[in-house]
């Protein structure tokens, strides 16, 4: 059995897998899902992965799983510890060096996603409507209860400290998008994959929040590349 180690997108913490990591459970793995020090002033990509591999401790057979922002701390994790596998669901993937801040840029991100919104005949993407944008596949009684909790900013050295790896760590990486993921639109994440990973990306149906939209398939998924490299 595997140590799945998942870790959250932007502001958020350990509730988002809440739906994936009983399953996970239940299939005899041991589940960590680290809450994040979200907001404190100054911390870094690097702070973040300090909590994670603390939490992992000695554990072995790692599956580290990362979704969205959680893209850029995965791989810290993967470089000081031995992991058997990294997935990346609906994430960001970092170049060496680069901030989060300077990835929407870089990728050609506001232009993709406004392009991908014409085309399906949505209106003008507006960050602040997380319904819309994040939610619009999500049962109504989980995204209620997502709303109630709310989620909290992140610090803005979080998008302006570079990040800390040279390379890419020598981890099995598979990547999971979206097909309706309207923050991070299929197309725009098979180029930016393909660039930057040298890899074609899986696919799965459902929008930027699969663990909360379909966490069973997400599981499936997950225990499928788990034993690709077992």
């Amino acid at each position: 059995m595997a140590t799945y180690v998942l870790i959250p997108g932007a502001g958020s913490d350990s509730w988002y897998w809440h739906l994936v990591a009983p399953r996970l459970v239940a299939l005899g793995h041991d589940v960590l899902a680290p809450d994040l020090p979200v907001g404190e002033a100054g911390v870094t990509f690097s702070d973040y992965a300090d909590v994670v591999v603390e939490a992992i401790g000695s554990r072995t057979d790692l599956v580290v799983v990362a979704q969205s922002l959680g893209g850029f701390t995965g791989p810290i994790v993967c470089e000081r510890l031995p992991a058997d596998l990294l997935v990346l669901v609906a994430a960001m993937v970092p170049r060496p060096h680069e901030t989060a801040g300077e990835w929407w840029a870089n990728t050609g991100h506001d232009e993709a996603m406004r392009a991908a919104a014409v085309r399906d005949g949505r209106p003008e993407p507006d960050m602040q409507d997380v319904e819309t944008l994040f939610f619009h596949d999500v049962p109504t009684e989980v995204t209620a209860a997502a709303m109630r909790r709310g989620t909290r900013a992140e610090s803005d050295s979080m998008f302006a400290t570079p990040w800390p790896l040279a390379a890419w760590p020598d981890v099995p990486t598979k990547f999971l998008l979206c097909r309706d993921d309207r923050l991070f639109p299929a197309d725009f994440q098979r180029r930016v994959v393909g660039e930057r990973l040298g890899i074609v990306p899986d696919e799965m149906p459902g929008g930027h929040l699969p663990a909360l939209a379909h966490p069973e398939e997400l599981v499936v998924r997950l225990e499928a590349y788990r034993g690709e490299v077992g």
